[in-house]
């Protein structure tokens, strides 16, 4: 009979307390990772296509039934690019924008907005821009740990480890190579992502001064 670990790192053959360890490891000590799928938050469904290392990331957020906005983080910069749409939005509170708001807007279409470190949109959005708190919260599982099949991710062969029977999360885990989290399935049903291009590096510089624009206000008005 084969052995099903034969050409692997091994880690199929531990416990999955030992393989979640090695695989947050992993995580923790990478310098940079794609990470791509929906996140809940707050009750809202969020598509994520984020390329994030440790001082940056870059890539697009989309709320389900809502906007569509790019985040660039550079250092403790964070900008913020989204249409004339989603501005108009975040000025009338989330209510349906008039035309004449749309058109004012507009100075903003297509631009960088430097979001100040003191607006509370800040620490909403750097948090999809923040790879280390990014991972700390996707990596998180609740329950009895238990080794689940062996599959693969993105053809890569991987073992599971599921908490809870499942409903406490799930995480695939890498048979080759690093041991990195490919896949992570959320407790409750929060979300499903993919990890790929663990320590691939990028290219990451703040926008051009003539692609910013000062918003002059919060990013998000209060809601009502």
């Amino acid at each position: 009979m084969s052995d099903p670990d034969e050409g692997t790192n091994g880690v199929g053959k531990l416990s999955a307390a030992k393989i979640e360890k090695k695989a947050r490891t992993a995580a923790e000590s990478a310098r940079s990772v794609k990470l791509s799928g929906s996140v809940v938050s707050k009750g809202r469904t969020y598509e994520l296509n984020m390329h994030l290392k440790r001082d940056g990331a870059m890539g697009k957020v989309a709320a389900k039934g809502g906007s569509t906005f790019w985040l660039l983080r550079v250092g403790k910069e964070l900008f913020l690019k989204a249409d004339a749409g989603f501005w108009a939005r975040q000025g009338k509170g989330g209510k349906r924008p008039s035309k004449s708001d749309v058109q004012a807007a507009g100075k903003l279409d297509g631009k960088f907005v430097k979001v100040p470190s003191g607006d509370p949109a800040y620490r909403q959005l750097s948090g999809f821009a923040d790879m280390r708190v990014l991972l700390e919260g996707l990596m998180v599982l609740s329950g009895e740990r238990e080794t689940g099949d062996r599959g693969e991710v993105g053809g890569v062969r991987t073992v599971r480890v599921q908490a809870g029977g499942g409903s406490g999360g799930i995480v695939d885990v890498s048979l080759l190579g690093t041991p990195y989290p490919l896949r992570i399935e959320r407790a409750g049903g929060a979300g499903t992502l993919e990890l790929d291009d663990w320590n691939k590096d990028f290219a990451l510089k703040p926008p051009a001064k003539q692609q910013v624009v000062d918003y002059g206000k919060k990013i998000f008005a209060d809601k009502g």
